[in-house]
């Protein structure tokens, strides 16, 4: 029996394992936290060797230097990488267009399109320099609004990002000329007329007919030939750790905004009314979450300033009022901060105008509310401890020359005067010192 079992075990250890292919998804902009999963996923590819790695992918675009960093993994991979615009509906947009001309395979699903790529770039014009430098702008600026395309630095990112995406177009022997057209023109395709014009490789309506449909396609793969051999393979779905779930959520632009306020306020309202430190405690973490976020973000040092300047305002009102005028310059210098707090066009990056408008107005309602509640109560006499006593009358239960007993509020006291002062007569507290009483006849404070 002994050897029979030993012959069992060799023989499962030695069985092939089933074969299986990696499957990932992209979903919404593609950010620190997206790249990260899809790096370290096509990085761990190359140890385990899948048989490819589908990437399914329904985006409206993402940053720029994720998106680079995704396109280099994938030209870099010695495993095929098939990316599938699903499911009907989706989009690969903008970044979406560029990740797929890198691809090893391109497919979309029936009602899905891709294009607009073009660059947006925003930025305000430089600063004149020395006399010499201010005619040489001067010039420039005349040469370009001769000329087409808009100022020299559009031109510039404009050519760029059109020969990063005819170069991807070449390598993988698809339609460079329309890859221009969607930098240039923001042109889009849907998928019938992008397997048309040879920009995609496959429609698929679905995984098993995507499958089905890279079954004996043949590749150049790092200078190798690669053969499909997808019938049959299964699936393993691949999903982002903890730590890559974090960052994407944070890297969230509407995330980072609330943490950056969260934190603000819980540091004002730990300033104005400390106690068991809570909100201190919150804010610090929620600020340092938030740093974390921008470290990662393009933002905007500008709409950072203004979003500072109009908390800062606001606050102001709530501490001396002014008719509006501090917190309604606030109120604008807070919504154009917040406007202007990421500094990209994608709209995936960009704090939406719903959550703008909440926190506005829950902002001034905050400042006005709740921190004007707040000085008040600092500045409002005391009702209770050693200061609260404090011009209240007692009774003299003996005689006080210079010492003796009082009682007030129901309580004995040790009670020092100056003036001597007999039993049963009214007295007034002057001062409390420790667990003394210094107490002065009622009469001399009424006179």
């Amino acid at each position: 029996m002994n050897w029979r079992g030993l012959l069992l075990l060799l023989l499962l250890l030695g069985w092939p394992a089933q074969a299986r292919y990696w499957q990932l998804e992209v979903k919404g902009g593609i950010g620190p936290g997206t790249s990260d999963f899809i790096v370290t996923e096509l990085n761990q590819a190359q140890i385990d060797k899948p048989a490819f790695v589908l990437l399914t992918m329904d985006t409206p675009g993402g940053l720029y230097s994720a998106t680079r960093d995704i396109i280099t993994a994938i030209l870099e991979s010695r495993i095929p990488v098939v990316v599938y615009v699903s499911p009907g509906g989706a989009r690969a947009a903008s970044a979406g267009t560029y990740i797929l001309y890198a691809s090893h395979v391109a497919a979309m699903a029936p009602g899905t399109h891709l294009g607009a790529a073009t660059p947006v770039q925003i930025g305000g014009p430089s600063l004149p320099g020395t006399p010499a430098e201010k005619d040489k702008n001067e010039d420039e600026d005349k040469q370009e609004s001769s000329s087409p395309g808009g100022s020299a630095m559009e031109r510039k990112t404009l050519n760029d990002a059109i020969a990063y995406l005819r170069s991807l177009a070449q390598l993988r022997g698809r339609n460079a000329d329309w890859a221009e057209l969607a930098v240039r023109d923001a042109a889009t395709l849907t998928a019938t007329e992008a397997l048309e014009q040879n920009v995609i490789e496959l429609i698929a309506d679905g995984i098993p007919a995507l499958l089905q449909g890279l079954d004996g396609r043949e590749l150049q793969l790092h200078g190798s030939s690669y053969t499909f051999s997808s019938i049959g393979l299964q699936a393993e779905q691949r999903q982002p750790d903890w730590r890559q779930r974090f960052i994407i959520t944070i890297s969230n632009p509407n995330i980072a905004y609330l943490l950056m306020l969260v934190g603000m306020y819980g540091l004002l309202l730990e300033f104005y009314s400390p106690g068991f430190g809570v909100a201190g405690v919150t804010g610090a973490i929620c600020l340092m979450l938030a740093l974390l976020a921008l470290q990662m973000l393009p933002f905007s040092t500008t709409g950072l300033a203004l979003l500072g300047l109009g908390l800062a305002l606001m606050v102001a009102e709530g501490l001396s009022p002014s008719f509006g005028i501090l917190g309604g310059g606030g109120l604008v210098a807070f919504v154009i901060g917040s406007v202007l707090l990421f500094d990209t066009p994608d709209q995936a990056f960009r704090v939406a105008w719903p959550f703008i408008a909440a926190f506005t107005m829950f902002s001034l309602v905050l400042i006005l509310v709740v921190v004007r509640m707040i000085v008040k109560q600092r500045h409002a006499a005391p009702v209770s401890g050693a200061v609260a006593m404090v011009g209240e009358q007692g009774i003299a239960l003996t005689a006080i020359a210079p010492t003796g007993t009082v009682l007030v509020q129901g309580e004995r006291w040790q009670a020092h005067s100056q003036a001597p002062i007999a039993a049963n007569q009214t007295v007034v507290i002057v001062a409390v010192e420790d667990l003394t009483l210094n107490v002065a006849p009622a009469k001399e404070t009424q006179s």
